[in-house]
């Protein structure tokens, strides 16, 4: 079976079977890891047109990343937690988004999108406090300093992955996560400063 394959076959040799876009290794590599991922994100509020979206994107990025040596095996599943880390990463990352937010109110919230003509008043009235708190965010955004500029730009606006972001600043994914979150923070903090004034 190729889910055994992928268990049992040598990580440098598969490492180097992906390099060479072995089409079987990376067929079972596909199949062998897809189930997982779009479990976990089905199970954490994801659909399973989302969970295969964020699949193709992590097995891109795990793709990419071992053909330009950015990933070390360090044992006999390493390439599979690998882009699993890679997936689950991805989803965390877009449920803290503000497109996640602004869907699941829109899901979530005292009133039905179909049903919109029946809640003219109450959607105009979201829409124009979605837009504040938008109009505040880039304001805020504009005040941020160069890096966090260029980095949340790079994510948010040219939907780069943190594995891509990470190379292009040449740091590694780890310190990447951390600066954007605390990037994310000082937005925050600039937003709620202008908020009060």
């Amino acid at each position: 079976m190729q889910k055994d394959r992928i268990k049992n076959k040598n990580q440098i040799q598969l490492v180097e079977a992906i390099k060479n876009n072995n089409s079987s290794v990376l067929q079972a590599l596909y199949i062998s890891n897809y189930s997982k991922i779009e479990k976990f994100i089905v199970s954490n509020n994801g659909s399973k047109e989302q969970a295969k979206d964020i699949f193709q994107e992590a097995y891109i990025a795990s793709w990419k990343n071992v053909k330009n040596d950015k990933f070390i095996p360090k044992n006999e599943t390493a390439i599979n937690g690998y882009l699993y880390t890679i997936a689950k990463n991805k989803w965390m990352d877009y449920l803290r988004s503000v497109q996640y937010k602004k869907n699941t109110f829109y899901k979530e919230g005292n009133f039905k999108v179909e049903e919109k003509s029946t809640y003219d008043s109450l959607d105009l009235d979201n829409e124009l406090v979605y837009e504040k708190k938008m109009n505040l965010a880039m304001k805020a955004f504009k005040e941020l300093k160069k890096p966090c500029k260029e980095l949340l730009t790079k994510f948010y606006f040219e939907k780069k992955s943190m594995a891509e972001i990470a190379e292009e600043l040449s740091i590694d994914a780890a310190s990447t996560r951390n600066k954007k979150y605390r990037c994310m923070q000082k937005l925050r903090e600039l937003a709620l400063n202008s908020k009060s004034k």
